[in-house]
């Protein structure tokens, strides 16, 4: 199982910005997914989450701003990002818990977290 984020780059304060996150591989489903960012110098914290019904959450200053999405046919996640400002630069991440086969015991699943790989945001001011 692997998650492959994508659509960071750079952007003007004021600009936006959408991110993808994409999961590939042999899994039952997946459930809650979430985007992270981590700033140089600064612990990860959470963006957003999205359970597998679309009920979202959100980091208090990403409110208004951040809007998260996935699209369950597709196995993909979204973060569109609006009004972004110089302090939102990071490296954003994704992950998700998802549910795989325990090859070694017939019709026995297991749930894991997975990362993605991190994109750069880059806000200029």
């Amino acid at each position: 199982v692997q998650l492959q984020a994508s659509g960071g780059g750079l952007v003007q304060a004021g600009g936006s910005l959408g991110l993808s996150c994409a999961a590939s591989g042999d899994f039952v489903r997946i459930n809650v997914m979430g985007w992270y960012r981590q700033a140089p110098g600064k612990q990860r914290e959470l963006v957003a989450s999205i359970s597998s019904i679309g009920s979202t959450d959100y980091a208090d200053s990403m409110k208004g701003r951040f809007t998260i999405s996935r699209d369950n046919a597709k196995n993909t996640m979204y973060l569109q990002m609006n009004s972004l400002e110089p302090e939102d630069t990071a490296v954003y991440y994704c992950n998700a818990d998802i549910t795989t086969w325990i090859v070694s015991i017939p019709l026995r699943t297991t749930t894991q977290t997975y990362w993605g790989q991190g994109t750069l945001v880059t806000v200029s001011s």
